[in-house]
């Protein structure tokens, strides 16, 4: 509520996990140069610090199949331009790639579908169990 006598305390007491300036983990790293090994034609996406996650990068091969991780702040992307050396894009400016949200789209299609067949399935089981007990 609004208290007349109080200071400005307009600080935000949420922080991100690391300082902005900060660069990519280890483990990070590693993760990221396994993943790229043996792909094609793959795309860096730098996407923004929030007060919830910290700047991270979403990598995306030529199906549209891809990894996210933090890279801590702005030195993160020099780390990762220089370990990765592939196009490294800033998502605020260019979006997601077509094939990335075109895969995501795929993968929701079929994962509804396998619910269904799932739920469907139960259904007929209890419908089964159903008639046989009505039979006895």
């Amino acid at each position: 509520m609004f208290n007349p006598f109080r200071r400005n305390r307009s600080k935000s007491t949420l922080r991100p996990p690391r300082a902005p300036g900060d660069t990519i983990r280890e483990q990070d790293a590693q993760e990221l140069s396994a993943w790229v090994y043996g792909r094609a034609f793959v795309e860096a996406f730098v996407e923004p610090e929030t007060v919830v996650n910290e700047m991270s990068v979403v990598l995306v091969d030529e199906s549209g199949e891809f990894i996210r991780r933090p890279i801590g702040g702005p030195k993160g992307i020099d780390a990762v331009a220089k370990l990765l050396r592939c196009p490294i894009y800033d998502v605020e400016d260019t979006g997601y790639p077509q094939r990335m949200r075109e895969r995501l789209e795929r993968e929701r299609i079929l994962r509804r579908r396998e619910e269904q067949r799932q739920r469907r399935k139960e259904f007929e089981e209890r419908e089964a169990r159903r008639k046989s007990e009505e039979s006895e």
